[in-house]
C-alpha cells in the first residue's frame, strides 16, 4: 500500500478495497486520509428517514434493515436516465443527521458517507463503537452514480427521493474523514489552512 505525506497533513493510504457491510478488523485498520474502494450493499437515508428510523426504534418497532456492519449514505438520488440504476446521488451534509446518528451506532451501524463536519457527540459515539466516517465529495453526483450497480426502493417510498435505497456499489472512490479512533481530517488540516 503506498503513503504518501502533504504538507504537513496526514499521511495518505490507498486506495483500498473494502466491503459493505464492514467487519470491524476493515474499520480498524482504517486511518484518517486513507482512500479506499468501497463495494458491496450499502444504504441511502436522508433527515427524513433518519428520523423515522429514530421513532421505530424508540417505539420498539422494526427497522427496515438489519444496521449490524452497514454503510450509510447520506444521499436523496435523483431519478436514473434510460439504461441506468440511478441519477445523480451525491452526499448531503452529514450534521443534519447527527441527532440521530449515536442510536444507530449503538444499534451496530459501521459507516457513513457524507460532507462536512460531525458533532462532538456523534464522534465520541464512534470511538466507542468503533466506527468510521467516509467522505464524499458534493457536487458530484453524477461522478458517484457511474459506481452503482443497482438501486431499489427499501422502505418509506412516501419520501420519494429521501426514501431508503438499497444500492449495490463497486468501487465507490471515498475517503476517510473521521476514523475509528476519533481522529478527525478538518482538525489535522486546520492548521496548514490557517498558515495560507
Amino acid at each position: 500500500m503506498s503513503c504518501t505525506q502533504g504538507r504537513g497533513g496526514p499521511p495518505v493510504r490507498g486506495p483500498k478495497s473494502i466491503t459493505a457491510p464492514l467487519k470491524a478488523e476493515a474499520v480498524e485498520d482504517l486511518r484518517v486520509g486513507d482512500m479506499v474502494l468501497l463495494s458491496g450493499v450499502i444504504f441511502t437515508a436522508r433527515d427524513l428517514a433518519h428520523k423515522r428510523m429514530y421513532e421505530a426504534i424508540v417505539k420498539g418497532s422494526e427497522l427496515p434493515f438489519s444496521l449490524d456492519g452497514q454503510v450509510i449514505y447520506y444521499c436523496g438520488p435523483s431519478p436514473a436516465n434510460p439504461g441506468r440504476p440511478i441519477g445523480a446521488c451525491g452526499p448531503t451534509t452529514s450534521s443534519r443527521m447527527d441527532p440521530y446518528t449515536p442510536l444507530l451506532l449503538k444499534l451496530g451501524l459501521k459507516g457513513m458517507i457524507g460532507k462536512g463536519k460531525r458533532s462532538r457527540e456523534v464522534r465520541e459515539a464512534m470511538v466507542e463503537r468503533r466506527a468510521i466516517y467516509f467522505g464524499a465529495t458534493g457536487g458530484a453526483g453524477a461522478f458517484y452514480s457511474q459506481f452503482v450497480l443497482t438501486c431499489e426502493v427499501l422502505a418509506y417510498e412516501d419520501l420519494g427521493p429521501e426514501a431508503i435505497f438499497r444500492l449495490h456499489v463497486k468501487d465507490m472512490p471515498l475517503f476517510v474523514l473521521i476514523d475509528a479512533y476519533g481522529r478527525c481530517l478538518y482538525d489535522l488540516t486546520r492548521p496548514i489552512s490557517q498558515t495560507r
